[in-house]
């Protein structure tokens, strides 16, 4: 796969177009979404992560969008048959499909949940520019069982995206479970939805076999150029009959405390879902997305028994090539001596499944 630099790839990619979106630098004189008693990672106006301050800026962003080498992406990086899921599975099974980039569709004690769904050709606040799927979601949309619950785990746009949501609220209508603020987000552009918003460490049940836990995830939030942390984003658990699964949103490793303390809170972990792509170059992207490598360590600060990864291969985000991440993932797993089929990186269309 050939190397060339970015400002070629900044514009096929469109998120120099995109960019009041994606990066959101900028200031304002209040919080428009949240307004709540000051805690340990929220000033007042904005939340932070715990002892970690965010130093880069939009220069910094400039310059890595402009100056650092980025690998070409095929137009199409094309996974298998899209899965077919029944309509419920009940008892103590568990069945996952993966969709793409960060959706997953749990099915687990008769609930159907969709974590951070994205439908949509594109992963932008423009329909027409801004990083584009290079793959079929895995789930075609007229496929999916009834939605009970979905989990938005922060407001960027490959995570939170409109148009899904509101085809979701409009055919299922589920209930919306949100970081602090996020749920005045959702509100903007559905207002008929039902969501509810919490914070870190706050658990809620979902049903009688059901509990959802939040928890820290090592990252950051805007949807424009004057909401920078504004909203809070967050890693979640599930307490389930087949186990408890953890999911983790967008997060960098960051020492991986955050993982630690999910692991004496809601572990152990019969399933994590960890992200491994986005990556590319490190000097920047190390704070809000962990590497391969990093995803490897946090499986055991989890203590996870199986780890699913996404996070890759179905939008251009970042520099590095579409098919980096799993064979990194595979050198890392090796290295530490860790079973393969413990930590597997499923194409679009995968399922894995318990009984």
């Amino acid at each position: 796969m050939t190397v060339k630099a970015t400002r070629r790839n900044l514009l096929l990619s469109g998120l120099g177009a995109a960019l009041a979106g994606v990066v959101g630098w900028g200031a304002t004189s209040r919080n428009r979404y949240y307004e709540g008693p000051v805690s340990d990672h929220f000033d007042g106006e904005r939340f932070f992560n715990p002892g970690s301050p965010m130093t880069t800026d939009l220069g910094d962003f400039v310059r890595m969008r402009f100056k650092n080498e980025s690998a070409d992406w095929p137009q199409s990086f094309p996974a298998g048959p899209a899965d077919q899921p029944p309509s419920r599975v009940e008892g103590t099974g568990l069945r996952v499909s993966f969709v793409g980039h960060a959706t997953f569709l749990l099915q687990m004690a008769g609930l159907n949940i969709l974590t951070d769904p994205v439908w949509s050709d594109r992963a932008s606040p423009l329909s027409f520019t801004g990083p584009k799927r290079v793959n079929n979601p895995g789930i075609a949309f007229e496929d999916l069982p009834p939605i009970d619950l979905v989990l938005l785990s922060h407001n960027h746009y490959d995570h939170m995206d409109e148009a899904t949501i509101m085809r979701l609220v409009e055919q299922h209508n589920p209930r919306f479970i949100v970081p602090l603020g996020n749920d005045a987000i959702v509100r903007s552009f559905a207002p008929d939805i039902d969501v509810e918003a919490f914070d870190w460490g706050d658990e809620l049940a979902l049903s009688s076999d059901v509990t959802l836990q939040f928890h820290q995830a090592h990252h950051w939030s805007a949807r424009g150029v004057k909401d920078r942390r504004m909203a809070l984003w967050a890693a979640f658990s599930l307490r389930t009959p087949a186990g408890n699964i953890y999911f983790s949103g967008d997060t960098g490793y960051a020492g991986g405390e955050h993982f630690r303390t999910a692991r004496r809170a809601a572990g152990p972990f019969r399933l994590a879902l960890l992200p491994i792509g986005a990556y590319d170059p490190r000097w920047f992207m190390s704070y809000s997305h962990q590497d391969p490598a990093e995803a490897v360590i946090a499986l055991d600060d989890l203590g996870a028994e199986q780890a699913l990864a996404y996070h890759w291969g179905t939008f251009k985000l970042t520099g590095e090539p579409v098919d980096e991440p799993p064979a990194l993932l595979s050198k890392a797993l090796q290295a530490r001596g860790i079973d393969p089929q413990r930590f597997l990186a499923p194409r679009p269309g995968e399922v894995w499944e318990v009984s």
